[in-house]
């Protein structure tokens, strides 16, 4: 079974885990960027992505709106107020991804990342060239191999990817044009 199926009925909460293999494969051109080492995942789900970034070495808050049973369930990120001192790294709802990108610029100091892993579709849109042009983005790496992403976690499920993911990395004060990398 695929993955992320388009035309399949869409988890409520847009709840589609990250495989730890994308992120374990992806920490050495975070790391090359400056990958500081507080991190806050604000949609950390069951904690795939929180648990290789601590195994690492990171420190790491772990939030999400709905309690899955791991870090700080009940945390609406979007109605965050206190600043974070710090990166921001996380796969959230694609629904929200605009928002998300918006509200951690807010949160951030100069020269601290927002980072999220999502689409590569969500480079298109006229809607986001605004945001794109408010925030820059200061990396693109992009994956040249398809990573897992799993309604519900359900890794074992869904054997297969019709998405081509990338983690968009944008950094408070960046005023450059983005930087690709592959991995």
């Amino acid at each position: 079974m695929l993955g992320v199926n388009p035309l399949a009925e869409r988890e409520i909460n847009d709840f589609y885990a990250t495989e730890p293999k994308a992120m374990e494969i992806a920490l050495p051109y975070l790391q090359e960027i400056g990958l500081n080492k507080n991190v806050w995942e604000c949609a950390c789900g069951m904690g795939h992505l929180s648990e290789v970034l601590k195994d690492s070495g990171y420190t790491v808050k772990s939030t999400d709106l709905i309690d899955r049973g791991y870090g700080q369930g009940g945390v609406d990120f979007l109605k965050q107020e206190l600043a974070w001192n710090g990166d921001i790294l996380t796969n959230p709802p694609f629904k929200l991804a605009e928002k998300f990108v918006a509200h951690g610029m807010k949160l951030i100091k100069n020269g601290n990342k927002v980072i999220f892993f999502l689409k590569i579709q969500f480079l298109e849109s006229k809607a986001r060239k605004a945001m794109f042009q408010k925030y820059p983005l200061r990396n693109l790496i992009v994956y040249s191999e398809r990573q897992k992403c799993a309604k519900n976690a359900e890794f074992e499920k869904y054997t297969a990817t019709t998405q081509c993911y990338a983690w968009f990395v944008f950094e408070k004060g960046y005023e450059g044009v983005p930087q690709i990398m592959w991995i």
